[in-house]
């Protein structure tokens, strides 16, 4: 399943590259993708885990750039 959200406080693109990293790895992630200047988070993953992955990128977005999120 192939998603996309809006960004919410984040504007370091150092910060962006290593979410990317981290929610990349997570099982069930084919692809993550952080555009700051469009300001989305897309990600390509596995229905049946979705919620637990969504959730899991929300902590990675917080404990890399605290106060930083994605609209779900």
């Amino acid at each position: 399943m192939k998603k996309s959200f809006k960004l919410k406080n984040i504007d370091c693109a150092n910060c962006a590259g290593i979410i990317e990293e981290k929610i990349s790895k997570l099982d069930g992630v084919n692809d993550a993708k952080i555009n700051l200047a469009f300001g989305k988070f897309k990600i390509d993953m596995d229905d049946e885990k979705a919620e637990e992955i969504l959730d899991e990128a929300m902590r990675i977005f917080d404990e890399v750039e605290p106060g930083s999120s994605f609209v779900r």
